[in-house]
């Protein structure tokens, strides 16, 4: 792995569409970006900051995330998400992530994620299928 620095950022950002609304995902009923997209955004920014420093063999999943969802957004708003390094254990990786619209903070928590080879970790999910 190339070397990772704690501190270093990556943003992500998306516009809010129909489709990742809390109506739409069934994580709610009303028509504002539903939190399973922005946690998702949070790990996609994440999962992209280490991609950088990956060998091609290798990947990295995420393990836990936390975070709250403080403030609605509307269709058509653009959404950003950072993650940043907070600590590097051998293979675990820390970040700090947040969400904003173009009105402020939406959200924000913690992230970790594993780094492994990206072909035995498929091969192992593919296992319990013959189980």
């Amino acid at each position: 792995m190339e070397e990772l620095k704690i501190g270093e950022v990556y943003v992500k950002e998306e516009i809010v569409t129909e489709k990742r609304l809390a109506v739409r995902i069934g994580s709610g009923d009303v028509a504002v970006y539903a939190t399973p997209a922005m946690l998702a955004l949070m790990e996609g920014a994440a999962a992209a900051l280490l991609a950088q420093h990956l060998e091609e063999r290798m990947t990295s999943v995420g393990s836990f995330i936390g975070a709250s969802h403080i403030a609605p957004t509307p269709v058509g708003m653009k959404v950003r998400a950072e993650a940043a390094v907070t600590g590097i254990e051998g293979r675990k990786v820390f970040f700090k992530v947040a969400a904003f619209d173009e009105a402020g903070l939406i959200g924000e928590g913690t992230h970790e994620r594993f780094i492994l080879n990206r072909e035995k970790f498929e091969a192992k999910a593919l296992a319990k299928k013959t189980e």
